[in-house]
């Protein structure tokens, strides 16, 4: 194993301890890892410089104060969730109960939300200012999304990662919305020609600028 694979499985077996039995001083995480305090202490302050992990002091009836080592919410991010899960197993139920028309009208509501939120950014740019801004709003959301013009005129969004893909798997609707949701934000004509929900290897969009390129009349 290289020094780098080395550290960076030191410091996630320090991050996985504090999750499962900290708060923990750095004897106790030496004592666990079974190598030198200097190598858990100069891992741990490193995560502290990360916002990944914080310190308490204990003080005791006897000697010296105790120094506790424990994970902060930022580090939450790096361990797996199953948020997805819950997502499916909510719409399965929406959809046994009240049936799939009712599923459509929750992602119509989250495409009208959406619309309002980042609709304004939009106002008063060009449609290669909206495809960019609308690259950045995806790239927060960890679509690892970019951006490119091609010759004849037209735009090419891709995706490279879809935080919502099990649930776009099962509910196409989703998808749909996102496709009406872009086309409404750029004011232009918008194609998906690959879909990770289908198999694909990224979702891509062919952007196709309407005649006059102007600023959308945005409605919700």
């Amino acid at each position: 194993m290289k020094k780098g694979q080395e550290s960076g499985s030191t410091r996630r077996m320090i991050m996985t301890l504090l999750k499962m039995k900290g708060p923990l001083t750095i004897g106790a995480l030496a004592e666990e890892l079974g190598i030198t305090e200097m190598g858990v202490r100069r891992h741990v302050l490193q995560l502290e410089q990360e916002a990944l992990a914080k310190t308490k002091v204990v003080r005791q009836a006897m000697g010296r104060p105790l120094h506790v080592y424990s994970l902060t919410e930022r580090a939450e991010d790096h361990f797996p969730k199953s948020y997805h899960n819950l997502a499916l197993e909510l719409l399965r139920e929406l959809d046994h109960g009240s049936g799939q028309e009712a599923v459509n009208v929750l992602f119509e509501g989250r495409r009208k939300r959406m619309l309002a939120q980042y609709g304004p950014m939009m106002e008063n740019r060009n449609l290669e200012e909206r495809v960019a801004e609308l690259s950045s709003i995806q790239n927060a959301g960890g679509y690892m999304a970019e951006w490119n013009q091609e010759e004849d005129g037209s735009y090419v969004m891709q995706e490279y990662n879809c935080p919502i893909r099990q649930v776009a798997t099962q509910y196409r609707k989703a998808c749909q919305c996102e496709q009406a949701l872009f086309e409404e934000l750029l004011g232009a004509k918008v194609t998906r020609t690959e879909c990770m929900a289908e198999g694909g290897q990224s979702c891509r969009y062919a952007i196709i600028p309407r005649k006059k390129d102007k600023s959308p009349e945005l409605s919700v």
